[in-house]
Protein backbone atom coordinates (compact mmCIF):
# COMPACT_ATOMS: atom_id res chain seq x y z
CA UNK A 1 0.00 0.00 0.00
CA UNK A 2 1.72 3.21 -1.12
CA UNK A 3 0.54 6.08 1.10
CA UNK A 4 -0.75 8.76 -0.63
CA UNK A 5 1.56 11.99 -0.44
CA UNK A 6 3.94 9.15 -2.01
CA UNK A 7 1.67 7.94 -4.41
CA UNK A 8 1.53 11.91 -5.29
CA UNK A 9 4.88 12.33 -5.96
CA UNK A 10 4.75 9.33 -7.74
CA UNK A 11 2.05 11.04 -10.07
CA UNK A 12 4.14 14.23 -10.34
CA UNK A 13 7.67 12.62 -11.29
CA UNK A 14 5.79 10.48 -13.91
CA UNK A 15 4.23 13.70 -15.22
CA UNK A 16 7.09 15.77 -15.82
CA UNK A 17 9.07 12.77 -17.77
CA UNK A 18 5.71 12.52 -19.96
CA UNK A 19 6.10 16.79 -20.49
CA UNK A 20 9.88 16.51 -20.77
CA UNK A 21 9.59 14.13 -23.35
CA UNK A 22 11.57 11.17 -21.48
CA UNK A 23 8.98 9.07 -20.95
CA UNK A 24 10.59 5.78 -18.91
CA UNK A 25 8.24 2.94 -20.14
CA UNK A 26 8.62 0.65 -23.20
CA UNK A 27 6.70 -2.20 -24.96
CA UNK A 28 9.05 -4.96 -22.86
CA UNK A 29 8.04 -3.50 -20.29
CA UNK A 30 4.46 -3.54 -20.91
CA UNK A 31 4.61 -7.22 -22.16
CA UNK A 32 6.48 -8.02 -18.59
CA UNK A 33 3.89 -6.55 -16.74
CA UNK A 34 0.94 -8.27 -18.13
CA UNK A 35 2.03 -11.66 -16.98
CA UNK A 36 3.02 -10.71 -13.67
CA UNK A 37 -0.79 -8.80 -13.27
CA UNK A 38 -2.61 -12.15 -13.93
CA UNK A 39 -2.61 -12.23 -10.08
CA UNK A 40 -3.98 -9.08 -9.61
CA UNK A 41 -3.73 -5.61 -9.19
CA UNK A 42 -2.45 -3.05 -6.70
CA UNK A 43 -3.19 1.14 -8.09
CA UNK A 44 -1.74 3.17 -6.73
CA UNK A 45 -3.66 6.08 -7.54
CA UNK A 46 -7.74 6.58 -8.72
CA UNK A 47 -7.64 9.09 -11.62
CA UNK A 48 -11.34 10.54 -12.95
CA UNK A 49 -10.89 12.34 -15.30
CA UNK A 50 -12.32 13.21 -19.12
CA UNK A 51 -12.95 11.41 -21.90
CA UNK A 52 -11.18 13.63 -24.29
CA UNK A 53 -8.87 11.74 -26.78
CA UNK A 54 -5.74 14.50 -25.77
CA UNK A 55 -6.16 13.06 -22.31
CA UNK A 56 -4.44 9.75 -21.84
CA UNK A 57 -4.47 9.83 -18.70
CA UNK A 58 -1.65 6.66 -17.85
CA UNK A 59 0.56 8.32 -20.98
CA UNK A 60 0.07 12.09 -19.17
CA UNK A 61 1.53 10.54 -16.02
CA UNK A 62 4.21 8.20 -17.20
CA UNK A 63 2.44 4.67 -15.78
CA UNK A 64 2.14 1.35 -17.06
CA UNK A 65 -0.10 -1.69 -16.42
CA UNK A 66 -1.49 -1.91 -13.08
CA UNK A 67 -0.51 1.50 -12.09
CA UNK A 68 -3.33 3.11 -12.37
CA UNK A 69 -7.15 3.08 -11.42
CA UNK A 70 -8.57 4.95 -14.26
CA UNK A 71 -12.33 6.79 -14.42
CA UNK A 72 -13.17 8.32 -17.70
CA UNK A 73 -15.93 10.25 -18.22
CA UNK A 74 -17.16 13.52 -19.97
CA UNK A 75 -16.37 16.62 -18.35
CA UNK A 76 -14.34 14.12 -15.34
CA UNK A 77 -18.23 14.40 -13.42
CA UNK A 78 -18.63 12.34 -10.60
CA UNK A 79 -22.18 10.43 -10.17
CA UNK A 80 -22.87 7.83 -7.96
CA UNK A 81 -21.29 5.26 -10.32
CA UNK A 82 -17.97 7.14 -9.67
CA UNK A 83 -18.30 7.55 -6.60
CA UNK A 84 -18.61 3.44 -6.26
CA UNK A 85 -15.85 3.02 -8.44
CA UNK A 86 -13.77 4.85 -6.01
CA UNK A 87 -14.83 3.22 -3.12
CA UNK A 88 -14.15 0.18 -4.81
CA UNK A 89 -10.57 0.86 -5.62
CA UNK A 90 -10.44 1.94 -2.18
CA UNK A 91 -11.72 -1.30 -0.26
CA UNK A 92 -10.50 -3.93 -2.34
CA UNK A 93 -7.18 -2.80 -3.33
CA UNK A 94 -5.86 -0.21 -0.64
CA UNK A 95 -5.67 2.59 -3.24
CA UNK A 96 -5.30 5.90 -0.69
CA UNK A 97 -4.74 8.54 -3.30
CA UNK A 98 -7.70 9.90 -5.73
CA UNK A 99 -7.57 12.33 -8.29
CA UNK A 100 -9.81 14.44 -9.87
CA UNK A 101 -8.24 15.87 -13.30
CA UNK A 102 -9.73 18.10 -15.46
CA UNK A 103 -7.94 19.80 -18.62
CA UNK A 104 -7.84 22.83 -20.40
CA UNK A 105 -10.08 23.90 -23.32
CA UNK A 106 -13.07 21.19 -21.88
CA UNK A 107 -15.70 20.60 -24.23
CA UNK A 108 -17.62 19.13 -21.65
CA UNK A 109 -17.49 22.35 -19.74
CA UNK A 110 -17.52 24.54 -22.77
CA UNK A 111 -20.87 23.16 -23.82
CA UNK A 112 -22.40 23.70 -20.08
CA UNK A 113 -21.96 27.83 -20.49
CA UNK A 114 -23.23 27.43 -23.73
CA UNK A 115 -26.16 25.92 -22.56
CA UNK A 116 -26.86 27.81 -19.54
CA UNK A 117 -26.49 31.05 -21.74
CA UNK A 118 -28.42 30.09 -24.94
CA UNK A 119 -30.33 27.11 -24.12
CA UNK A 120 -31.29 24.41 -26.73
CA UNK A 121 -34.26 21.21 -27.06
CA UNK A 122 -31.78 19.70 -29.38
CA UNK A 123 -29.63 17.90 -26.61
CA UNK A 124 -30.19 14.29 -25.74
CA UNK A 125 -31.07 13.44 -22.38
CA UNK A 126 -28.05 11.50 -22.13
CA UNK A 127 -25.82 14.39 -22.91
CA UNK A 128 -28.38 16.76 -20.99
CA UNK A 129 -27.09 14.65 -17.51
CA UNK A 130 -23.86 15.68 -18.05
CA UNK A 131 -24.08 19.23 -17.97
CA UNK A 132 -27.12 19.16 -15.54
CA UNK A 133 -23.81 17.82 -13.28
CA UNK A 134 -21.70 20.55 -14.95
CA UNK A 135 -24.18 23.21 -14.11
CA UNK A 136 -24.39 23.99 -10.46
CA UNK A 137 -20.23 24.55 -10.06
CA UNK A 138 -20.35 27.18 -13.36
CA UNK A 139 -23.46 28.93 -13.62
CA UNK A 140 -22.46 31.28 -10.64
CA UNK A 141 -19.29 32.74 -12.87
CA UNK A 142 -21.84 33.68 -15.20
CA UNK A 143 -23.20 36.40 -12.69
CA UNK A 144 -19.77 37.66 -12.66
CA UNK A 145 -17.72 40.06 -15.07
CA UNK A 146 -16.08 36.72 -16.44
CA UNK A 147 -19.37 36.13 -19.04
CA UNK A 148 -17.51 38.86 -20.96
CA UNK A 149 -14.39 36.75 -21.13
CA UNK A 150 -14.91 33.73 -22.85
CA UNK A 151 -11.71 32.92 -22.46
CA UNK A 152 -10.92 33.44 -18.83
CA UNK A 153 -14.77 32.34 -17.96
CA UNK A 154 -13.69 28.69 -19.38
CA UNK A 155 -10.43 28.66 -17.68
CA UNK A 156 -12.38 29.26 -14.50
CA UNK A 157 -15.18 27.16 -15.14
CA UNK A 158 -12.76 24.16 -15.65
CA UNK A 159 -10.97 24.69 -12.42
CA UNK A 160 -14.38 25.34 -10.42
CA UNK A 161 -16.11 22.10 -11.95
CA UNK A 162 -13.18 20.14 -10.48
CA UNK A 163 -13.41 21.53 -7.02
CA UNK A 164 -17.20 20.66 -7.08
CA UNK A 165 -16.40 17.05 -7.86
CA UNK A 166 -13.61 16.50 -5.95
CA UNK A 167 -15.58 17.72 -3.03
CA UNK A 168 -19.12 14.95 -4.18
CA UNK A 169 -16.12 12.64 -4.03
CA UNK A 170 -15.02 13.72 -0.17
CA UNK A 171 -18.68 14.38 1.35
CA UNK A 172 -20.76 11.41 -0.94
CA UNK A 173 -19.75 8.23 0.61
CA UNK A 174 -19.59 7.45 4.13
CA UNK A 175 -16.74 5.00 3.00
CA UNK A 176 -15.00 7.25 1.72
CA UNK A 177 -15.37 10.17 3.86
CA UNK A 178 -14.08 7.63 7.04
CA UNK A 179 -11.02 6.89 5.51
CA UNK A 180 -10.52 10.76 4.82
CA UNK A 181 -11.08 11.45 8.44
CA UNK A 182 -9.06 8.69 9.82
CA UNK A 183 -6.40 9.99 7.10
CA UNK A 184 -6.20 7.32 5.01
CA UNK A 185 -7.59 8.66 2.06
CA UNK A 186 -6.17 12.33 0.13
CA UNK A 187 -8.77 13.33 -2.63
CA UNK A 188 -6.70 16.28 -5.11
CA UNK A 189 -8.05 17.96 -7.98
CA UNK A 190 -6.08 18.89 -10.72
CA UNK A 191 -6.24 20.30 -14.34
CA UNK A 192 -3.99 19.22 -17.39
CA UNK A 193 -2.75 21.66 -19.69
CA UNK A 194 -2.79 20.92 -23.46
CA UNK A 195 -0.93 23.73 -24.16
CA UNK A 196 1.83 22.26 -21.92
CA UNK A 197 1.52 18.78 -20.85
CA UNK A 198 1.78 19.61 -17.33
CA UNK A 199 -0.45 19.02 -14.61
CA UNK A 200 -1.19 21.54 -12.11
CA UNK A 201 -2.40 19.84 -8.64
CA UNK A 202 -4.45 22.74 -7.04
CA UNK A 203 -7.18 21.57 -4.72
CA UNK A 204 -7.15 19.93 -1.46
CA UNK A 205 -3.59 19.58 -1.43
CA UNK A 206 -1.97 19.33 1.81
CA UNK A 207 0.55 21.72 3.26
CA UNK A 208 3.35 19.43 3.00
CA UNK A 209 2.24 18.78 -0.52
Amino acid sequence: MIPPLEALQRLREGNQRFASGDRSLDNLQMLTRRDALLAGQTPFAVIIGCSDSRVPVEIIFDQGLGDLFVIRVAGNVVAPSQIGSVEFAAEKFGTRLVVVMGHTRCGAVQATLEELQRPTESQSRNLRSIVDRIRPSVEGLLATELRNNKQELTEQAVRANVRVAANNLRHGSEILESLIDHDELLVVGAEYSLETGIVDFFDGMPDSG
